[in-house]
């Protein structure tokens, strides 16, 4: 049996067997982990590349985006390097939050977005960045290019859901936000994320 070409015989790994996209650092393909319906948070098997449960979100806190990450980045050396606290890369795949207009309630698909900014988080004192990007094709939010365009109370949101969603009562918080950044910035730390996967594993 004959196949068209592109054709994968066995699904591609949305880690390494998917790519950023030709346009990244500022246009990005994206695999969806988990939408803001669900109240468990699914984290991608590095070895299988099939979702698994992490944990159930704790308290009432849902993710208020969609929340993914970029094929083929790594949060390495050079990441760690544009976080001036922290103490290395997480060493997983560059998070990305996106926000569309329209409701997506079912993640593991792909979807293309544009980049507008991010926030520098550290988890335990590991570079842990979250780019922020909108819908590329998204009737409302297509045109916009900066993270000062998103409604605050929106940034506002993804920042409270990122301070609480690993916080216990009565222990210290493992996550700090150290700043917001734009577009100019969320594109380096993109870049310099796909140099690191490109150290770590080679690109094919």
């Amino acid at each position: 049996m004959s196949f068209s070409q592109p054709f994968f015989r066995w699904r591609p790994h949305p880690w390494h067997g998917l790519g950023p996209g030709p346009e990244a650092p500022k246009i990005v393909e994206a695999y969806i982990e988990i939408t803001p319906f669900d109240f468990v948070k699914y984290e991608i098997d590095k070895t299988t590349g099939y979702l698994r449960v992490d944990r159930p979100q704790r308290y009432s806190s849902q993710p208020p985006t969609l929340y993914g990450f970029i094929p083929q980045t790594y949060c390495g050396r050079r990441v760690s390097e544009l976080s001036p606290k922290s103490n290395r890369g997480d060493g997983d795949p560059m998070d990305i939050c996106i926000i569309s207009e329209r409701p997506i309630t079912r993640a593991e698909v792909v979807v293309r977005a544009n980049v507008v900014g991010g926030l520098q988080l550290l988890d335990n004192g590991e570079a842990d960045d979250k780019i922020i990007a909108v819908l590329a094709n998204d009737n409302i939010l297509a045109k916009v290019n900066e993270l000062k365009q998103i409604p605050e109370a929106m940034v506002a949101r993804i920042k409270h859901y990122f301070s609480t969603y690993k916080s216990m009562v009565g222990e210290e918080p493992e996550v700090t936000i150290e700043s917001v950044y734009g577009r100019e910035q969320a594109c380096k730390v993109i870049k310099a994320s796909m140099e690191d996967y490109d150290e770590e594993f080679g690109r094919g």
